[in-house]
């Protein structure tokens, strides 16, 4: 029958809009109260979830990317980014440019004298992070970044990308473990080759001394024989 349709949808409606209170009193006195600004949405929530921005905020899953960002050593200050460009050649839309330091007499150094994102075209993929083989460059979680003017406040330098290794490691708790485990991994590996190897080094160094030592003993005998 016509309207049947238009009848089911208005009670999916009014089945929400029910929820919605029937949920927040399970919460008593609410579920907004409190002056909580970071809000947390259960996945076993029911009914309309509001969020009074910008006085509050929802908390953003740790997976969550939107423009890159540069990682820096709080400690020794040095950055982890070596300019080597790859970000650059597999970003889709090519927003990502970079200038390679020198040295005094012009030779290359392993670091960006300038870098450069225009995130008014980032898509915000993450191939950049993903590609990057020193893990220098990841995806941020700040998002309200709006302007009146596109250029060039939507063209982040060096110094605006730059952020300290702490700060990647609150956003990304969980991928920043894992990320450090497997180099602590790769580390202790690395090591025990370096050893192995100064190890038969050795071998082979004593079992030359011991050669050289016998022949040096046989020409000895040889020459008080020929006396």
């Amino acid at each position: 029958m016509f309207g049947i349709g238009v009848l089911k949808g208005l009670s999916v409606t009014m089945k929400h809009w029910i929820t919605t209170y029937i949920d927040d009193v399970r919460k008593i006195p609410s579920r907004y109260a409190g002056g909580r600004e970071i809000l947390r949405q259960p996945l076993d929530e029911e009914g309309l979830f509001t969020i009074q921005y910008p006085e509050e905020k929802r908390l953003i899953p740790e997976r969550f990317r939107f423009i890159p960002m540069l990682l820096f050593d709080p400690e020794t200050g040095k950055e982890r980014c070596t300019a080597c460009g790859i970000c650059a050649k597999v970003c889709p839309p090519q927003c990502i440019w970079i200038v390679r330091d020198k040295d005094e007499k012009g030779k290359p150094l392993t670091r960006p004298a300038e870098f450069y994102i225009d995130i008014s075209i980032c898509m915000g993929c993450g191939f950049c992070a993903e590609f990057c083989p020193f893990d220098s460059i990841k995806m941020n979680h700040d998002f309200e970044l709006a302007v009146y003017d596109r250029y060039p406040k939507l063209i982040l330098d060096k110094q605006d990308l730059m952020v300290p290794l702490d700060y990647y490691a609150a956003l990304y708790p969980e991928q920043y473990a894992a990320e450090e485990a497997a180099r602590a991994a790769k580390e202790k590996a690395k090591a025990a080759r370096a050893a192995r190897r100064g190890a038969r080094g050795g071998a082979g160094a004593r079992g030359a001394g011991r050669r050289a030592a016998q022949d040096g003993g046989e020409q000895g005998g040889t020459d008080a024989t020929n006396q």
